[in-house]
């Protein structure tokens, strides 16, 4: 089967099964195409895409700058290692980053492939400035796929049977209000972590996503953050702002750190950053950025010139005039409409999120209704994910470039699959 084919659904899924492992979970949607908020099957059928390629087209499928950039750069070169020859669009990016650093501290930025390799390295260059080995991670996290950002993860299905893990990661509570998890709960939790298991002076650094997103969703009270980056100052630990997910102008906001008034001292960056192509990066205070040893830090594709080009494109469009202001009016869409929605079906027990990073948290805690509602959604014609650790929270991530129309159909569609699975 040749992909110029263009090949059935049936020879699509007939292939998955036979070439790619099962460890690999997917559902039976073939999408042949993509533009905007919309997606195509090989049917032709259109649907309203509310997971973004899980959070990577912010900016909406085949946005013309993000095009138009890879196209330019693709005439130019594909790739040239930057450890090799440098070359203009992976400092133009760092420096662009810098621009955007959510705070006053000059910075440097490493680029690499993924979120995953990008949390890999940001524990590298914390544990080589200060010197110590621990990590300090929290209830509900997701950080990768990697030996060690499986070890940082909190869940059983990304890590079980794959052993032994990373060792020096220690795990602490999350506020989950909804829960029953305050504020205090969680401090309390972190304070009994340093009682108990390690010293925070051999702790090199603290990591915590603003707005947990395998998760569930759930964004941290600004005085949890803001204890935290008390705590960090007070232990010399590096504050680590995991931004992969509702980073990108994902809450509306460039980084949805911004919103908590706190400066972090490294943040990493994914998913929407390369605009659809693979690019994360870590960014942080110069003096942390410099303290691995020349060679300590690269890799063969980390950069990438075209990914670079693309993500030129990304930034320029979340810094411009305007994309707060639509990314504001999205948000507050949303949020109407998903409380109307969770007022109707008792499945539901509560609407949260941060900006138009949103979600609904079903009751029962199991994947059934989930799935159940997404299910139903796609075979009405929307996309839809679920998360969170019982998977039962079924989250939004629509592109910030669809119409009003657009979204309202989705939510439409979300609030049929809602009663669907509330009869089913």
């Amino acid at each position: 089967m040749r992909v110029e084919e263009r090949a059935s659904t049936d020879q699509v899924r007939q292939g998955r099964e036979r070439y790619v492992p099962r460890g690999v979970a997917t559902t039976d949607l073939v999408v042949t195409r993509a533009w905007g908020a919309r997606i195509w099957d090989a049917e032709g059928r259109e649907y309203i895409d509310f997971a973004g390629g899980i959070a990577c087209q912010n900016l909406g499928h085949g946005n013309a700058a993000v095009v138009r950039a890879v196209h330019e750069q693709v005439d130019r070169f594909l790739h040239q290692c930057f450890m090799v020859g440098a070359y203009e669009p992976y400092v133009a990016v760092a420096e662009k980053l810098d621009e955007l650093w959510p705070g006053n501290a000059a910075t440097k930025t490493l680029l690499l492939n993924s979120g995953a390799e990008a949390i890999e390295n940001a524990v590298k260059i914390a544990r080589a400035a200060t010197g110590r080995a621990g990590v300090v991670v929290f209830d509900r996290a997701f950080h990768g796929r990697t030996n060690l950002t499986m070890a940082m993860t909190s869940k059983l299905v990304y890590k079980q049977g794959f052993g032994p893990l990373a060792t020096d990661v220690h795990r602490a509570p999350a506020p989950y209000p909804y829960r029953g998890v305050s504020t205090e709960d969680a401090l309390h939790g972190l304070e009994l972590l340093f009682k108990q298991d390690v010293d925070p002076q051999d702790v090199a650094c603290v990591v915590l996503e603003p707005v947990q997103g395998e998760g569930g969703f759930i964004p941290m009270p600004p005085e949890f953050i803001h204890a935290l980056r008390e705590l960090c100052d007070t232990h010399g630990i590096v504050y680590v702002d995991d931004e992969v997910q509702s980073g990108c102008g994902r809450t509306g906001t460039i980084w949805a750190i911004e919103r908590y008034d706190v400066e972090p001292d490294l943040l990493v960056s994914g998913k929407t950053l390369g605009g659809g192509l693979p690019l994360a990066g870590v960014t942080g205070r110069a003096e942390l950025m410099d303290a691995p040893h020349p060679g300590g830090l690269g890799g063969t594709f980390g950069g990438n010139p075209v990914a670079c080009a693309a993500a030129l494109a990304v930034l320029d469009e979340l810094s411009a005039p305007g994309f707060r202001e639509r990314a504001e009016q999205i948000a507050k869409l949303l949020r109407t409409r998903l409380d109307e929605i969770a007022a109707k079906h008792s499945i539901v027990g509560e609407v949260r999120g941060l900006g138009a990073m949103l979600a609904l948290e079903l009751t029962e805690q199991s994947g059934d209704a989930s799935k159940a509602v997404t299910s139903a959604a796609r075979e009405k014609g929307l996309v839809l994910l679920s998360c969170g650790l019982y998977g039962n929270v079924i989250r939004l991530l629509p592109p910030l470039s669809a119409t009003d129309e657009e979204l309202e159909r989705g939510l439409g569609i979300l609030e049929e699959a809602l009663g669907d699975a509330s009869s089913g």
